[in-house]
């Protein structure tokens, strides 16, 4: 299958692995083992693996594998590695990567449960752990230096939607033999601009854009052949962190539609954040490709799309911003993202609600905080529900 293929034809086809029934659909391989015609192929299958050959679904399996293939083919790297979620993705890739004596710098902005495998988990394990201001290079230039093992940080942050300058975090990383990982759910598969700037693993929360429907979660460790077929896919295989078959092959099927699904999608993001940029009830909005945005000309050099997702403050506070909440009637109050139905979540006291106060205040999740992911509803009727909603303030 031909790597010149635009992205929407490699999300039908890339990977595709058909049995001796011809099937147009993917298979589904519902089974945790696999069985060997003799003593002897189980021997040798046990010394090394074939292209297509599989031990137990811990390791691999073909359906996990034809979803690995076709993640690794949109976004441009050698291969991939399935996980039941995407914090399991992040998980795998920090531990697989990382020992006692090592230093790990990372954008302090981060989602609650990636502060937790960090000063949590990591530290706990005597790696050093250095938190910077993501969006100032001089805060990464000086703490990025030549006993760096590893530079972590979300491309576009959760919640607030900061943008980080990545070609100069991954340009300085490599200078100082450090290894970039990019956690990309806020820029999307679809936007994904990892690769072009050089990070040598993209982490996905693929229970995000990939499902996009609220089914089922998943995650997906992207980057060269050597690291995930090496450090990442022995970590996992030996700690369970393994994606399902039955989510792997409904993601896999879901992947044919997320172009089409994500274009939309961060179309109305635009749209939307530009109707609430005038309103006078709305503070501020955080959107990447808004010119308002602070870091919108590194957003606009960087990326296609600013992303499905908007942040906002409400011109008040927490009281303010529940009784918006209350009022909306297509938005639907939950704590995902990148859902094919509009969410909207208030951080503070949902998913960042365990984040330290006093962090909180330094990553701008306020009581007035917003988060809106915007769905594959008519974005006109989107716009009608914050209008009236706002009303109600």
């Amino acid at each position: 299958m031909s790597d010149d293929w635009d992205i929407r034809t490699k999300l039908v086809h890339k990977g595709s692995r058909r049995s001796q029934y011809g099937e147009v659909s993917e298979a589904m391989y519902l089974t945790q083992g696999f069985v060997y015609p003799t003593a002897e192929a189980a021997e040798q299958r046990f010394q090394s693996l074939g292209e297509d050959e599989f031990i137990y679904a811990r390791y691999g399996n073909p359906t996990v594998r034809m979803f690995e293939d076709r993640i690794a083919a949109i976004l441009g790297y050698e291969d991939a590695f399935g996980c039941a979620s995407g914090m399991a993705a992040v998980n795998g890739a920090l531990m697989a990567l990382t020992k006692a004596g090592d230093r790990v710098v990372s954008s302090r902005a981060l989602f609650g449960s990636c502060l937790y495998v960090l000063e949590n988990i990591l530290a706990r394990f005597g790696v050093e752990i250095v938190l910077v201001d993501g969006t100032d290079n001089a805060a990464w230039d000086a703490a990025i230096t030549p006993d760096t093992t590893l530079v972590f940080l979300e491309s576009m942050s959760n919640p607030t939607l900061e943008v980080i300058d990545l070609k100069h975090v991954c340009d300085l990383a490599h200078a100082n033999g450090a290894l970039v990982l990019v956690d990309d759910a806020m820029a999307t598969p679809i936007f994904s601009y990892a690769k072009d700037c050089g990070a040598d693993l993209v982490l996905l929360s693929t229970t995000k854009h990939v499902d996009g429907q609220g089914r089922v979660l998943g995650g997906m460790i992207v980057g060269s052949r050597d690291l995930i077929r090496g450090p990442i896919e022995t970590y996992l295989k030996h700690t369970g962190g393994a994606m399902s078959p039955f989510h792997a092959w409904v993601q896999l099927k879901a992947l044919e539609t997320l172009d089409l699904r994500v274009r939309s999608q961060a179309a109305g993001a635009l749209e939307i954040a530009a109707f609430l940029e005038a309103h006078p009830k709305v503070a501020r909005v955080s959107y990447p490709t808004l010119p308002s945005h602070p870091q919108y000309e590194v957003a606009k050099r960087q990326a296609e799309s600013g992303g499905t997702v908007v942040a906002f403050e409400i011109a008040g506070g927490k009281d303010e911003c529940f009784k918006f909440l209350n009022a909306l009637n297509v938005f639907t109050i939950s704590n995902n993202f990148a859902d094919a139905k509009s969410i909207v979540t208030h951080p503070a006291t949902t998913t960042h609600q365990r984040v330290p106060q006093d962090q909180k205040d330094i990553l701008g999740i306020t009581g007035a905080l917003v988060r809106l992911s915007v769905g594959l509803e008519s974005t006109k009727d989107l716009i009608l529900d914050l209008k009236q909603a706002l009303d109600t303030l």
